[in-house]
């Protein structure tokens, strides 16, 4: 991490250390970030990996359900998600980061248990995933907005790939454990104790999130030299530290074409994450006719190397930003160099033909799956940062929550599209997978086009 001295253009607040010596106490609150969003995915990504389950014979021991009520309990969730979002970032504009991501960990955690005691009927899943959808609506609003106040805008995105890693952490952690579960204590357990588990964790992160956060001008743990460095990058008045509560009218926020830029990245590219976590395992046992535990390798590997690529990606930026190049100018460049990488799942089916590469099928359409679900995590790092980047740290949270709605909505289109292609395609599972990876492919160009039509140039927003 940078190390130089820093002369900001503005004084520490006086509740803040004296010490001149530069602490890194902010890469501790990344930490706690991380294991946050790890916590959030492991929980919400149990679903996927209990699909066979759901989806088998009622005389089998499953559910009976049909690809079709899967897709509807995922749009159920994402669309409750994206809803609650806009909400929760207004919430923890208002409440602040502390309160605000602990009390979203407890209710989503609860919820999350609660999924273990409805039974096999699809209405009561939805109906308990939905209240599940709302906790977790507060994760990212806080998340983000607590990377703008604790770094400096040219570490932003760094920062925010490092917390965003534990969306990967949290899946891989649920590829080993829930499969694991249902062999263990078989289908009538293991599918009640996955929900459990995975729930209960999110309480040992309480201890640590309220013993070691406060606000960065508040916290005894950082030197007036860090506190500096973190507002090193600010522009505005808006900007300067004023703890973590703001207080901006939402509505307001609709007139900037700022924000409308990073509705449509969100939108065009949020589903595509949501199809790689809920219909990987369905793909790679269609595709390849892996049973359960055999899919843990394959997707615990999309999501480990889509880690170590989004640091990377999101790391890019800080290097152009380095040698001069504007804030701005550096993100929407990395993310034009990022939105080029996913268009090679188009060649995932080509290269999946068992025919064709024998036992090398599964491995080399796994990677091309690998390039596009990297490509997201980079993209969306990225993506996220555009908002402190254009927008006073005070109405961050806010604009995560309206664009993660925005995502959400198109989460739910591809949840009902990818669920009625493989009804539609019931003895043919290949081609509604083919379709749905020229839709991947496509996507991040798209938004990119989207994005820089309507912020052409960087202006910072001096009026709110």
């Amino acid at each position: 991490m940078p190390t130089e001295s820093v002369t900001p253009g503005q004084s520490a607040p006086l509740s803040a250390p004296v010490s001149s010596a530069r602490t890194n106490f902010r890469w501790a609150i990344c930490a706690l970030l991380f294991f946050a969003t790890t916590c959030n995915y492991m929980d919400r990504q149990v679903i996927s990996y209990l699909k066979p389950f759901f989806c088998s014979p009622v005389a089998q021991g499953g559910f009976g359900w049909t690809n079709s009520d899967f897709s509807y309990l995922t749009a159920f969730f994402t669309g409750v998600y994206a809803s609650a979002t806009i909400f929760a970032g207004w919430f923890i504009d208002r409440i602040g980061t502390k309160l605000g991501l602990a009390l979203s960990m407890i209710a989503w955690s609860i919820f999350g248990i609660a999924n273990a005691f409805v039974g096999g009927m699809l209405s009561r899943h939805i109906a308990v995933r939905s209240l599940f959808a709302v906790g977790e609506a507060g994760n990212f609003p806080a998340s983000i907005k607590t990377v703008a106040e604790w770094f400096p805008k040219r570490e932003r995105a760094l920062a925010t790939a490092i917390f965003n890693g534990g969306s990967n952490a949290g899946a891989m952690v649920a590829a080993l454990l829930v499969p694991s579960f249902m062999v263990w204590f078989g289908f009538e357990r293991g599918w009640k104790i996955a929900f459990i588990a995975t729930g209960a964790i999110g309480f040992l992160w309480l201890i640590f999130w309220f013993a070691l956060y406060n606000p960065p001008s508040k916290h005894a743990k950082i030197s007036k030299a860090e506190l500096d460095y973190i507002h090193i990058d600010d522009e505005t008045a808006a900007d300067a530290p004023t703890g973590d509560k703001g207080k901006v009218s939402w509505i307001k926020l609709f007139k900037y074409r700022q924000l409308w830029s990073f509705i449509a990245g969100k939108f065009m590219t949020d589903g595509i994450w949501w199809f790689y976590l809920f219909w990987l395992p369905d793909y790679l046992g269609k595709q390849f006719n892996m049973h359960e535990k055999q899919v843990r390798l394959p997707t615990f590997l999309v999501y480990g190397v889509s880690i170590i690529g989004s640091i990377y990606g999101s790391s890019i930026p800080l290097k152009l930003i380095k040698r001069g190049m504007p804030v701005y100018k550096a993100r929407m460049t990395t993310m034009f160099i990022i939105a080029l990488c996913p268009l090679a799942v188009l060649l995932t089916q080509y290269f999946g033909n068992v025919q064709h590469f024998g036992h090398w099928a599964a491995t080399l359409a796994v990677a091309m799956i690998c390039i596009g679900a990297t490509a997201h995590q980079a993209w969306s790092a990225n993506l996220f940062t555009t908002v402190s980047d254009m927008f006073p740290k005070k109405t961050v949270a806010s604009i995560i929550g309206i664009g993660t709605m925005a995502g959400g909505i198109g989460g739910v289109i591809i949840q009902l599209v990818q669920g009625h292609l493989r009804d539609a395609f019931i003895q043919a599972p290949q081609t509604a997978y083919f379709i749905m990876f020229v839709v991947c492919a496509l996507a991040y160009l798209i938004a990119w086009a989207m994005m820089k039509a309507l912020v052409p140039r960087h202006k910072p927003i001096t009026d709110l």
